[in-house]
């Protein structure tokens, strides 16, 4: 896997995405903290409006960035958002009112949302080669892992020696960071198709996606992955500290447990992906994470919850949640064109987060409204609606390549040029996307 590194351009990307993801888990500990420096015992609320506002944000903009993120400079345009975001980071140790935060947040998480999917479009197109973006995918995922377990040790050691409004400058650093590394290599930047309308260019990617069956496929795993996964993040410290009565560090351990499951699927997936395809390993990975929440509903109902068997659950969860994620560049990569790349991958960013959107207060909800068996229930049947909708929107026999015609094909598909009939087959890859009107 760390083969690809040899590359250039991507190991400069590749570390610019650790150290701004470090930034990044610097400021989330931080946000803590600030939240209740200004609200106290309301801190709570605070960080969960906040998160409401990252999900908003995430959805509302990324369609809107994507659309004309092939018509700039792809470095410049990735360097600006860096240093947007390490402006914002800058101005939040300042904050003396808790709408300043919600303000500064909504600019921070807005450019994140243009910069994460104009930088996953750039990969495959530093990467054509699908093994080794494979094997890219996989240390990404490894990267998402490793931030949320070394950003908290870092965040702990850092603030024994300073207070918490410094590990903002940190995050200041990991974007400026990002930035000059972006800046040190050349990035492709694929040409426009044809002008199109700002509409059209806006909806473009969300279009291409819920017509492609196997993204259709792909966004009901991603709800089956956030239903989980929201379970996870956001009932663990209820399960950890309210139920067994454990203390800060089993809560760490516990969300290590989750990462580190994660971790081990990223490391499996390249060279299971080289001999099986995409479809039967991300819905297996979704059936792993309906049986594992059942599993432990059950356990719970039946002798009650246990601290080892919790530790080996969020394992199986964090296994099968990696399993159901990793792959999903490659299903982008094969369903658009290269200069609409940077539209797809922005609506895979809003649509995924709009899954979050759904499970996060869901999950809550229902465990203070109805407890943790019934919340583990819900949730793993909501996972399994997820999974069972892939299976049906996601055709088997979905090949990355076949022969049509293209009577049915939209007027703007390159291969017509004003001619609504042309008999001569194509093979689809990732230069012809299959379009759902072949379908």
């Amino acid at each position: 896997m760390l083969e690809i590194l040899a590359d250039r351009t991507y190991r400069h990307l590749f570390v610019a995405q650790v150290v701004a993801l470090l930034g990044t888990g610097l400021a989330t500990v931080a946000l803590g903290l600030l939240a209740f420096d200004l609200a106290g015992e309301n801190a709570a609320m605070v960080l969960g409006t906040v998160f409401t506002i990252k999900m908003v944000a995430y959805v509302g903009i990324a369609p809107i960035a994507g659309a004309f993120a092939n018509r700039v400079n792809r470095r410049a345009f990735l360097v600006a958002l860096d240093l947007v975001r390490g402006g914002v980071a800058l101005c939040l140790p300042f904050v003396t009112e808790v709408w300043q935060v919600y303000i500064l947040i909504f600019l921070l998480q807005s450019a994140s949302a243009a910069f994460t999917p104009t930088f996953q479009a750039t990969i495959p197109d530093v990467l054509p080669d699908e093994a080794r973006y494979t094997r890219a995918l996989s240390l990404s995922r490894l990267a998402y892992d490793l931030e949320n377990i070394a950003s908290p040790m870092l965040a702990g050691l850092l603030l024994a020696v300073m207070s918490y409004n410094s590990l903002f400058l940190g995050t200041v650093v990991g974007f400026a960071a990002s930035a000059a590394l972006v800046v040190s290599v050349l990035l492709p930047s694929p040409k426009p198709s044809q002008p199109r309308g700002i509409y059209d260019r806006t909806t473009r990617g969300i279009r291409i996606y819920l017509t492609t069956p196997r993204l259709r496929g792909l966004l009901a795993l991603n709800m089956a992955a956030a239903a989980a996964g929201a379970m996870v993040l956001v009932n663990s410290v209820v399960l950890v500290r309210g139920t067994l009565g454990l203390d800060a560090s089993a809560l760490a351990w516990t969300m290590f447990a989750f990462g580190a499951g994660s971790m081990l699927a990223a490391l499996v997936l390249p060279t299971l992906l080289d001999c099986v395809p995409d479809r039967p390993v991300m819905v297996a990975g979704a059936a792993l994470l309906v049986l594992t929440l059942l599993a432990l509903a059950i356990e719970i109902a039946t002798i009650g919850l246990d601290w080892p068997f919790l530790l080996g659950a969020w394992l199986m969860v964090g296994l099968g949640y990696s399993t159901v994620l990793t792959p999903s560049g490659r299903l982008l990569r094969r369903s658009a064109h290269a200069e609409d790349r940077p539209a797809l991958f922005a609506a895979q960013f809003a649509l995924s987060h709009a899954c979050w959107l759904v499970t996060y207060p869901l999950a809550g909800w229902l465990m203070t409204r109805f407890g943790s068996v019934m919340a583990l229930g819900l949730l793993a049947a909501l996972a399994g609606i997820g999974a069972l909708a892939a299976l049906r929107l996601w055709p088997s026999g979905d090949p990355d390549s076949f022969e049509h015609t293209h009577e049915n094909l939209p007027l703007d598909h390159p291969h017509l040029h004003g001619v609504r009939r042309h008999a001569h087959p194509f093979v689809v890859d990732e230069e012809h996307p299959r379009w759902a009107s072949q379908l």
